[in-house]
């Protein structure tokens, strides 16, 4: 293990947090908000331990996969263990944990909180919570990347790690055009989204907020109420389109920039993840109009906003769903466990898994009836590998028995089972709210440390795709391979 180069990377991962922190630092000290201490102890802690990291440092940037996957682990632990000072030096939050928990969640772009009001807490502190959600979407390491185009060998190991999927697709042939390319496309989604957000009547503060929450699917609010603080339908459409444009494959903004619209329509992902969509919120609709709901419009209006919402994992809320008929939950429960595309910001199992399961199950339904038949799976014209398919299996298999495990460690703190199962879930796919004691209109306050701790790892293992933290157990980095 390459521990020099690891010191290096991790200090220029030091320098650019402080330097995000610099805008809410700005705010904090122009409003006089009485967060200024707290960003000012804080950044001046991540500049010292980027000087003492240097002292360890290599000079050469070749890193091997094993190298790759340790960076990427201790890059979130750390940034979340300092991004979490301001919170708790402002004294935002009652005690380092909670700060912790916070921090995690929004890298990870989780939206879980423990935060039971913002509105009275430092706006400083609000927008940095936020930014955390727009920093760990695309993913502070590739930014790095940007940064290092000469990184080595190990550069692809961190890619992958960073764009969470069973493929990580290169849209340039290096991999720092390709960190840039996908900034861009980011930074643009930015803009258009914070401009339509003005224009529906929202304050700069609350449209930046809410633009950050969206395109890093993470959901955290300036309100206490989320999106339903706002009056109209205006607000709730345009969140929710774009919700569903971060959930979808930034590879396919590549091909709309070149032209290439056959390329888009022909990718089974993104006609899966839409049709799946169009369901959910018709059927949706249909449960809430016939239980009783105000009307079709605020029915249609609601489940859309709600399945966009659920399933690009950005868990804002606009109506309490934890109220709604037991159908129209269990159908953002599925959505819940599936997420988006792969190569988003979303999390989630990923809409190209659900694919190829599908596919998987089709080939083993005809091998009934024709057992000496060879059919390969393909996606999108290619055939997948037995690794690529290995890897899907190992996934899925992992996720339901860390679903189970902690579902059953999380029901010994008390709460009922779709609470507990919720919670897993949510922490898992990187959701936020659940359902239960958990639900839309309520936060995870309650829970004692240990279980904050133990959502944090969740969280961690969510936004990782489990491997890259499990890969790190010392019983199975030291397993033979024959």
């Amino acid at each position: 293990m390459n521990y020099a180069i690891i010191f290096r990377i991790l200090g220029i991962i030091f320098t650019i947090e402080a330097l995000f922190m610099i805008p809410p630092l700005l705010l904090s000290f122009a409003i006089e908000d009485g967060a200024t201490k707290a960003f000012l102890v804080t950044i001046a802690l991540l500049f010292a331990a980027s000087v003492i990291t240097r002292i360890f440092s290599a000079k050469s940037l070749r890193i091997t996969p094993k190298d790759g996957l340790l960076i990427v682990s201790v890059s979130w632990i750390f940034a979340s263990a300092f991004g979490a000072l301001p919170l708790y030096i402002s004294g935002s939050l009652p005690g380092y944990i909670d700060s912790f928990f916070e921090i995690v969640s929004g890298f990870t772009t989780t939206g879980a909180s423990v935060m039971e009001n913002p509105e009275v807490v430092a706006k400083s502190v609000i927008l940095w919570r936020s930014m955390t959600h727009w920093i760990g979407g695309m993913g502070i390491l590739v930014f790095t990347l940007i940064l290092l185009p000469k990184l080595g060998i190990g550069a692809y190991q961190i890619f992958k790690a960073e764009s969470p999927g069973p493929v990580a697709g290169k849209i340039a042939p290096k991999m720092a055009d390709t960190a840039k390319k996908l900034y861009i496309i980011y930074m643009i989604i930015t803009v258009v989204l914070f401009l339509l957000l003005l224009l529906g009547g929202m304050t700069p503060f609350d449209a930046i907020v809410h633009t950050l929450g969206v395109v890093g699917t993470g959901g955290f609010s300036s309100k206490a109420n989320s999106v339903g603080y706002f009056q109209g339908a205006y607000i709730p459409i345009v969140l929710s389109f774009f919700m569903l444009f971060c959930g979808t494959n930034f590879s396919m903004y590549n091909y709309l920039y070149k032209g290439k619209i056959k390329n888009i329509l022909e990718d089974e992902e993104f006609r899966t993840y839409y049709l799946l969509i169009f369901f959910a919120v018709t059927l949706i609709a249909i449960d809430l109009f016939i239980n009783n709901y105000a009307s079709f419009g605020k029915s249609l209006l609601d489940s859309f906003f709600q399945a966009s919402s659920i399933s690009s994992t950005t868990g804002f809320s606009n109506a309490d769903y934890d109220l709604w008929p037991t159908f129209s939950k269990y159908i953002l429960i599925m959505l819940m466990f599936m997420g988006a595309s792969a190569g988003s910001t979303a999390g989630g199992m990923k809409v190209i898994r659900v694919v190829v399961l599908g596919k998987l199950i089709k080939r083993e339904v005809i091998k009934v009836l024709h057992p000496h038949a060879i059919i390969p799976v393909k996606v999108n014209g290619r055939i997948l590998n037995d690794e690529v398919i290995a890897g899907i299996h190992g996934f899925m298999g992992v996720y339901l028995l860390i679903t189970l495990l902690s579902s059953t460690i999380i029901s010994l703190s008390g709460v009922d089972f779709l609470s507990s199962l919720s919670t897993t879930v949510t922490m898992l796919s990187n959701v936020g709210p659940g359902f239960g004691a958990v639900g839309p209109t309520r936060n995870f306050a309650f829970y004692n440390p240990f279980f904050k701790l133990l959502f944090c790892f969740l969280m961690l293992l969510g936004r990782l795709e489990f491997f890259t933290l499990l890969a790190l157990i010392p019983t199975v980095r030291k397993k033979k391979i024959v």
